[in-house]
């Protein structure tokens, strides 16, 4: 009984042995740093060289925090422009945590670094657009449009205003001023971005208003060159219509004189052969051309249109 309660002892001791190095021996990571807190408050700096580490059992505890760079992405916000138009934000940044130690202190956690990184670049963004006109914000530099029918259009109607500072050097004035905030909560911002900006509502209805307008006129001004030019083909049309019935004709009239001079001279020709004989022949012509079966002709007896119809040949 004696060496089997010594056994049973020897397990149990054992056994908690066990758990409490479980819970003395904590692992950082490559990707991860720790803070040692002791009823909730920290105890040292943080560990961040990766590998086995022990702690005190049960009392400390490890609170794990990311090396690496992390997202932040804003809510979207609508925001006033220097002239007074109201537009739609969207901001995007890269933070990491500088400072662990400092970081547990004042935020405690990644919710609370995403709360406070809110409220810093949130207040800076609106204070950067505040500061510039909307145009400046939009564009991030002065370069060129691509030359189209549209684009020259545009521009004569309105010239495009030319930007001083830009959409890029405006994020990177927000990321300058927020960078200035955040060590004191132990983080360190990497990168600044207006990922999207839209105007509101009643802007932006403003704007189709003026882009439909605008494209009214682009196709207004391509219907009035349409109608020129179908009117030049039109009239294209016509004068060559005219030359070709006007050749055609001067072509008939002269076919026909040649064919008239022909037959005149084959008629003469048949004449001088024999005179009787041709009259003989035309009056017999007229008389196919101008009686048929329901004609009626009054003539006298002796008129000369019947002479050969009432000779006899001896």
């Amino acid at each position: 009984m004696k060496g089997q309660t010594k056994y049973i002892v020897l397990g149990i001791f054992a056994f908690l042995l066990i758990i409490v190095l479980v819970d003395a021996i904590y692992v950082v990571s490559e990707t991860n740093q720790v803070i040692i807190t002791q009823f909730g408050d920290p105890k040292g700096g943080a560990v961040i060289k990766p590998g086995l580490h022990i702690k005190i059992p049960f009392i400390q505890k490890t609170n794990y925090f990311e090396k690496r760079w992390l997202d932040w992405d804003g809510d979207i916000n609508q925001l006033p422009t220097k002239d007074k138009k109201y537009i739609w934000v969207d901001t995007y940044a890269r933070w990491r945590i500088m400072d662990p130690l400092l970081y547990f202190q004042r935020v405690r956690d990644e919710r609370g670094a995403q709360t406070r990184i809110d409220d810093i670049i949130d207040g800076q963004t609106r204070n950067a657009v505040a500061s510039y006109d909307i145009n400046e914000i939009v564009r991030s530099s002065n370069r060129e449009f691509e030359q189209t029918e549209e684009t020259t259009i545009l521009e004569s109607a309105e010239a495009i205003p030319e930007i001083m500072v830009g959409r890029d050097k405006i994020a990177q004035l927000i990321l300058e001023e927020s960078s200035k905030i955040t060590p004191e909560f132990g983080i360190e911002l990497k990168d600044v971005r207006i990922k999207r900006v839209n105007y509101v509502d009643e802007v932006q209805e403003r704007v189709f208003e003026r882009m439909i307008a605008e494209r009214q006129r682009i196709a207004a001004k391509y219907r009035s060159e349409g109608d020129g030019s179908s009117a030049e083909i039109r009239g294209q049309k016509e004068r060559e219509l005219q030359r070709i019935q006007s050749e055609a004709y001067r072509t008939a009239q002269e076919i026909k004189g040649t064919a008239d001079a022909k037959a005149t001279k084959i008629y003469a020709d048949a004449y001088n052969l024999d005179p009787e004989f041709y009259q003989f022949m035309k009056t017999l012509e007229t008389y196919r051309t101008i009686m048929d079966k329901e004609t009626w002709l009054l003539l006298s007896t002796n008129a000369e249109f019947l002479k050969y119809l009432k000779s006899t040949r001896k």
